[in-house]
């Protein structure tokens, strides 16, 4: 089989600051992704989704911070690249769209100085082609009048508005990765379904891969090929979209489907949250993180090393090739 287009593996971050215990953002995450696909990384606030994408861009400041582990894009490692010439892969052959549309784009610069800027650095159109381009992506996100919209500043936009923006640079230079983490946070859900529309026919029409971080389980229903289950900083599961929503393994999984409002359930029926919050945990080395808040654990989830694999259930279901893993001493509707 040919490797895939972009592969990590046991992706360690760890930040450190004087005098105080240092802390692991992101402990040994592996995952991979081929052209065309869409793969998710999903959880709560905090287990590791934003940290991890920027590690595979690079983008994490350099004091304080220890990554390792591999990071192979088209098979060159990118946590080995010399800073210059992975920012001349950043925009070009790797983009992500940032979560918050309010602060990631420059507050003194027109938004088709922005626009044309990576068309700039890394294409050899004039400036008249730029300026076409940059008005038919503006066009292709749903911003209207994007002749005028170029003259005009981010404050000027809504943050739905300004959110279109970031994808347009994100899609500027038709990238072969692109990394969305909260895509659609500042959109109403008609133009998030455009948005994610938009990316999607991306990814099918130019065999980009994308990378999408949310804690919207409807859009990974919608959206996702494959699924990662992110919690404390592991993966926790890791299966198809049609599995994971069918056949949930891991408790934390199974608790965050539970806590998603039915349009079928009976009217005043109540909302079933998971239990506690993300700091309730365990260090993985003593057990499972997710112990403090699963009803069903035990004694035998205090084991430290706990690995993410098939259950004996998903080895029955798929002998030749089982992809459904999970990080779980009592998989949820499995037998172990």
């Amino acid at each position: 089989m040919s490797p895939s287009l972009l592969e990590v593996e046991d992706l360690r971050v760890t930040f450190s600051r004087r005098g105080q215990p240092s802390t692991t953002a992101v402990d040994g995450v592996s995952f991979s992704v081929d052209a065309g696909e869409v793969v998710g990384l999903v959880g709560e606030s905090g287990c590791g989704k934003s940290v991890t994408s920027l590690a595979v861009m690079g983008l994490l400041p350099s004091r304080g911070t220890t990554v390792t582990g591999s990071v192979r894009f088209d098979g060159t490692d990118l946590l080995t690249m010399a800073p210059g010439q992975l920012a001349s892969r950043r925009g070009k052959d790797l983009a992500m769209v940032f979560q918050d549309p309010m602060t990631s784009l420059n507050p003194v610069l027109t938004l088709g100085r922005q626009l044309t800027e990576v068309l700039r650095a890394h294409t050899d159109l004039d400036r008249a082609a730029r300026k076409a381009e940059a008005l038919d992506l503006l066009g292709r996100v749903g911003i209207p009048d994007p002749r005028r919209r170029l003259g005009e500043y981010p404050h000027q936009l809504s943050g739905g508005m300004r959110q279109r923006v970031l994808i347009a640079i994100a899609l500027a230079c038709s990238p072969r990765l692109i990394i969305a983490d909260e895509p659609t946070t500042a959109l109403d859900v008609t133009i998030q379904a455009q948005v994610l529309d938009l990316l999607t026919t991306l990814v099918r029409e130019s065999g980009t891969a994308m990378v999408l971080i949310t804690h919207d389980l409807g859009v990974v229903a919608g959206t996702c090929d494959r699924v990662n289950v992110l919690y404390a900083g592991r993966v926790v599961e890791s299966a198809s979209r049609h599995d994971l929503f069918a056949r949930p393994r891991h408790r934390y999984t199974s608790g965050l489907l539970a806590a998603v409002p039915r349009v079928d359930a009976p009217e005043g029926s109540p909302l079933q949250p998971v239990p506690g919050s993300v700091r309730d945990r365990l260090e993985w080395d003593a057990g499972c993180a997710f112990l403090p808040r699963c009803g069903r654990g035990d004694d035998a989830c205090r084991t430290g090393g706990i690995p993410l694999a098939p259950t004996a259930t998903d080895l029955a279901l798929s002998p030749g090739n089982p992809d459904h893993e999970a990080r779980c001493v009592h998989p949820a509707g499995a037998t172990t």
